[in-house]
């Protein structure tokens, strides 16, 4: 069972930075892959970011490609989403999420996710 915890939301104001963590729990957290969601009100869940068990292999949504950067310390059992030039169309709650089978095709998709965290806040100023 693995017990995920986001951290680092917050309001700021539109072109400023923030950057989210995840604190996952249990031994084989740095064998998933783990995927930044968010869900604005009103919206459906929509893919943010995601990354492979090892950190080498990284994937973005288009509205945060060049802006969002994903990154992962096994060595702490933590996941960050270092969010920059935000925007007031990325308000949302945050959520990450483990997908204990690996690296898929579908890491997009929020039911190949295993394990959901209870979000945090991001609120973007105009």
């Amino acid at each position: 069972q693995v017990q995920l915890a986001e951290s680092g939301g917050g309001l700021v104001r539109a072109g400023d930075s923030l950057r989210l963590s995840c604190a996952g729990s249990g031994r084989t957290f740095s064998r998933y892959a783990v995927g930044w969601f968010r869900e604005a009100p009103g919206k459906e869940r929509e893919f943010v970011a995601a990354i492979s068990p090892s950190g080498t292999i990284t994937a973005y949504a288009d509205a945060v490609k060049g802006r969002f950067t994903i990154s992962r310390d096994n060595a702490f059992v933590m996941v960050y989403l270092q969010m920059n030039s935000l925007k007031v169309e990325d308000a949302a709650v945050y959520y990450c999420a483990a997908d204990r089978t690996g690296w898929s095709g579908h890491y997009t998709v929020p039911s190949e996710y295993d394990y959901w965290g209870q979000g945090t806040h991001v609120t973007v100023s105009s």
